[in-house]
């Protein structure tokens, strides 16, 4: 509850929008008329107009928003008024939950927590009471018993139990019910702080070697440690946890009068995180020994870097264990129960269930729960990084006439009040809007694809309808023709995978090309920071540095350090530019880097050493990533084989002890031999069929399963099902 306060008392940024050199190419040539300073003026005026209109509309839904915040306070209250006072008598029984509640940061005291899980596990219990007597009813009434329930029998000692039988089985249907929702309910509310604290924890321990550098860069510049920490405070967006739980700290010593050191030690006692609570510690002990604190970021910021990489060794151990045993359990596995089922079935031995149940069943769904588990065991991504806040916000958008030129007409339509200046007026704002609505239209004609390259799923937007097209279409079409299911399915088989290639490869493409992009821009940023760093050191100044840098092109960084240089050559301050440049490329050590540096150069004018903390900062991420990539492409290789020898077994299969069992009962057949039985009944083509829907979803199972491993995002993995799923297909369409 207080954290909410607290975060309602802070000034929310704007947000920042770009401009573009053909804005500014407009903005000049407006400077050059006359009646400039008139129609900015009433831009703005309209733009007041807009925003103001927007802000009623922003209020008019944080009013509601509120309004459903109020009934769920009631609600939460509820429990505790009637159970609350029983819970208090009880609360030495709840001690580490209040201490999980703490340091998941929910902001309910525990008495009420626990209250709303007791009250609404017994409703979750009435629930299932409700439910077990309707089983009861449908069990009992209308289906009627089991026949093993109905021909029990008991010792003549108990025999009279018999005719009580039925209530004996509702009773425990509906016992049944009413522990299992109530349990599950109250189990849930016991174990959600622990799993949110614990969330928090992996995030915290991510966050810190960064963080503790960030603060040992603004500490060495020169800003004492209170200052450093608001700064962190006020910077969740780039380091998240760490910034919450250092807030706890400002929070204490600016709302409740406590000094530092009490500060401190609460925040120690209260976070989950060990290495938060180890730094915390321990510099309580530099500052009342009165040591450097600098010197201590320093240490402890290549001390959690250093455990950064040893976690990640254990990480990609981990990954490998995982990648031999889904090659074990989901490739060879399966392959040799498939071969076992289809030979059991064709020398009528036994069905293939079992078979079908492997490969549309067992192959995705044990496909899934790996990526699953990988997803759960791997360090949580951060996403893309918010928009910085800018000290001067720039608006190109396309602005409107203002009110008092919009043309009037009287009753019979007649034009009133066009006098020639609000003529002339009204024309300039007309061509400056049609001039900018011009640009805005030949800047999509000239780059189309932008939407898609800026965020690959605004694809599905084209390709789910054109994929549903090819489905469906040809399927009208043909409906009288395919009565026989057999029919249905080898007729929509080869529209399925097309439209599976429509919808996959586009989303591919388009995220390999932003995520190359991310990476090219990202493994230059550190040289880039090094080189304003060297260039600090001979005397010269961030704005020399940077016009300097922007002379060359030697890496695709130059055309972003070129538009900071244009930007400040326009007359932006260094430290917008920056944040600006920073909000184009919207990557994490980007984002944290330039935060740095910019708050750096707030507090001080040399940033030398600064520069190199966040060099050598971003070049560790990226040494991180490479090594997470180089390791696991050993296993991406053995997938890869593996997936080769799974469809190169089933093909042998197919070609040569099938099509011999298919030729040999077409002879049996055919001479009326009675000995062939169930060869004469042998179907080659759904054996055929059942083996290349195998190879599509092994394909697309594990191509997944290598873009999750070898690079931890599952859209990496397309691209890897698009070339299993081209193979196996090809293989089976063509070649057999």
């Amino acid at each position: 509850m207080w954290c909410d306060t607290v975060n309602d008392i802070k000034e929310s940024p704007g947000n920042l929008t770009e401009n573009s050199p053909e804005d500014s190419i407009s903005d000049a040539f407006l400077q050059e008329n006359s009646n400039l300073d008139k129609i900015k003026t009433e831009g703005n005026n309209t733009k007041t107009r807009s925003r103001l209109w927007k802000s009623k509309k922003d209020f008019d839904v944080d009013h509601y928003a509120k309004k459903i915040a109020a009934y769920i306070n009631i609600l939460k209250r509820i429990p505790f008024a009637l159970i609350g006072d029983r819970i208090k008598e009880k609360k030495d029984n709840y001690r580490n939950l209040q201490k999980q509640m703490n340091q998941a940061r929910i902001p309910l005291s525990h008495e009420m927590y626990i209250s709303n899980a007791v009250f609404y596990s017994l409703i979750g219990a009435v629930a299932g009471a409700l439910i077990g007597l309707f089983l009861t009813y449908v069990v009992i009434i209308l289906i009627g018993l089991p026949d093993k329930i109905t021909n029990i029998t008991l010792s003549p000692q108990m025999a009279t139990l018999l005719q009580f039988k039925e209530l004996f089985f509702g009773l425990f249907i509906t016992i049944v019910f009413i522990l299992g929702m109530g349990g599950v309910v109250y189990s849930l509310f016991m174990l959600y702080p622990g799993f949110q604290a614990s969330e928090r924890k992996a995030k915290i321990d991510m966050q810190l070697p960064y963080a503790v550098t960030f603060m040992y860069a603004l500490s060495k510049g020169g800003m004492n440690i209170i200052d450093v920490f608001r700064a962190i405070a006020n910077s969740e967006d780039t380091y998240g946890e760490v910034s919450k739980e250092i807030d706890s700290i400002v929070r204490d010593m600016d709302y409740f009068g406590h000094d530092l050191r009490t500060a401190l030690s609460s925040a120690s006692e209260t976070t989950p995180s060990d290495r938060f609570q180890d730094l915390i510690y321990n510099l309580l002990t530099v500052i009342d020994s009165g040591g450097n604190i600098p010197n201590y970021f320093r240490d402890k910021s290549e001390q959690y870097l250093q455990k950064a990489e040893v976690d990640q060794k254990g990480f990609l151990e981990t990954l490998g264990l995982l990648a031999e045993s889904y090659v074990t359990a989901f490739v060879a596995g399966p392959l040799f129960i498939i071969i076992m089922g289809v030979m059991m079935a064709v020398m009528g031995s036994g069905t293939t269930t079992m078979v079908y149940a492997i490969i549309y069943a067992v192959l995705p769904v044990g496909s899934l729960m790996f990526v699953v588990m990988i997803s759960i065991i791997t360090p949580t991504e951060l996403g893309e990084p918010k928009l910085l806040p800018t000290n001067q916000t720039l608006d190109h958008g396309i602005p409107q006439v203002p009110k008092k030129l919009e043309r009037k007409f009287d009753e019979n339509g007649e034009l009133v009040d066009e006098r020639e200046e609000k003529v002339l007026e009204r024309g300039y704002f007309e061509g400056f809007i049609k001039s900018k609505k011009s640009l805005a239209f030949r800047k999509v004609l000239k780059n189309p694809l932008t939407p898609m390259l800026k965020n690959p799923l605004a694809t599905l937007v084209v390709t789910m309808p054109m994929a549903m097209l090819v489905v469906l279409v040809p399927l009208f079409m043909n409906m009288d023709q395919l009565s026989n299911p057999m029919t249905l399915i080898d007729f929509i088989d080869d529209k399925i995978v097309l439209s599976l290639f429509i919808v996959i490869v586009p989303l591919a493409i388009f995220h390999e090309i932003k995520i190359s992009r991310k990476k090219k821009l990202e493994n230059s940023f550190p040289d880039f920071l090094k080189k304003l760093a060297s260039t600090n050191e001979t005397g010269m100044t961030l704005r020399d540095s940077i016009r300097l840098m922007a002379k060359s092109n030697t890496d695709t960084l130059s055309r972003e350090i070129r538009k900071i240089w244009h930007d400040i050559f326009w007359g932006l301050e260094i430290n917008d530019a920056l944040i600006r440049f920073a909000n184009r490329l919207r990557t994490q050590v980007v984002t944290r880097s330039l935060s740095l540096i910019t708050k750096a150069n707030d507090s001080s004018g040399d940033i030398g050493e600064v520069l190199m903390v966040a060099a050598r900062d971003a070049a560790s991420e990226q040494g991180m990533k490479r090594e997470r990539t180089m390791s696991m492409m050993i296993y991406i290789v053995i997938i890869y084989i593996s997936f080769l020898v799974f469809v190169g077994v089933i093909y042998v299969i197919s070609t040569t002890f099938l099509s011999e069992m298919a030729e040999a009962g077409q002879q049996m057949a055919a001479s009326g031999s009675q000995a062939g039985g169930f060869l004469g009944n042998f179907d080659l083509d759904s054996y055929t069929r059942l083996f290349k829907h195998a190879a599509i979803i092994q394909g697309l199972s594990s191509g997944l399963m290598a873009g999750a491993m070898g690079e931890g995002s599952v859209m990496s993995g397309l691209k890897h099902s698009t070339i299993m799923i081209a193979i196996g297909y090809t293989i089976f369409t063509l070649f057999i």
